[in-house]
Formats: C-alpha cells, structure tokens, sequence
C-alpha cells in the first residue's frame, strides 16, 4: 500500500492509502503514477509520503507543510522558539530537554524546559 498527501496551497489537507496496482508500472512502484491516479479520481495535487518516512524525511500529516524545495513534509512549528533541523526537517527546541528526572514540558515563556 502506499500513501498520498494532497496539497491545498502547500499544506496537508488529508493522507489517504492508495493501493499498489495504482502506484506502479510492470511491477515498479512510481509515486508520479499514484500521484496521477489520486488526481483523476479525486482532482487536486498529490505528493506520496512514506508511512515510515523513508521519503520526504517525514510522514506527511493533515497540517502539515509540504516544502519544494526540501522535498520535505515539515509538521506545524510547535513554539515559536523552536528551529528547524534541516538534516531531520523537525523542529527542536532551543534548549535540550533535559535527561533525567521529568516528565518534561515545554515552557515557552521562560524558553525552557519545566517538570510536570
């Protein structure tokens, strides 16, 4: 099976799972075909995400970004402090979480890390 993200003005609008036999030429699996079927049975522009990110580094999700030029699937920025990896296109926080004691969350405010 594979999935398809469909893009409105470059944001992930839904995923759905297309199956094989739509996505592949001769046995060999193309995403510009899937991408074709998505468009004639659904109309709209479609890009395929792989369920365990081995493309487009990331799992495309409803919200999502979807970047040309990275050829990525980028998820909302969570805090407006956090940066964009660009080896992993996720988002980090500015201040490493730390590692024992915890469970941690983010506290924009102070622009760290607090004990919940």
């Amino acid at each position: 099976m594979a999935h398809f993200a469909e893009l409105v003005n470059g944001i992930v609008a839904r995923v759905i799972v297309v199956s094989n036999a739509d996505t592949a030429s001769n046995g060999v699996e193309d995403g510009a075909i899937g991408a074709a079927f998505c468009h004639n049975l659904l109309g709209g522009e479609w890009v395929q995400t792989s369920y365990n990110g081995n493309m487009r580094f990331n799992y495309a999700g409803i919200g999502y970004t979807y970047d040309t030029v990275r050829d990525a699937f980028i998820a909302p920025k969570p805090w407006a402090s956090w940066v964009l990896d660009e080896a992993t296109c996720r988002w980090n926080a500015p201040v490493a979480m730390p590692s024992e004691g915890g469970p941690w969350a983010w506290d924009e405010a102070t622009v760290s890390w607090v004990a919940v």
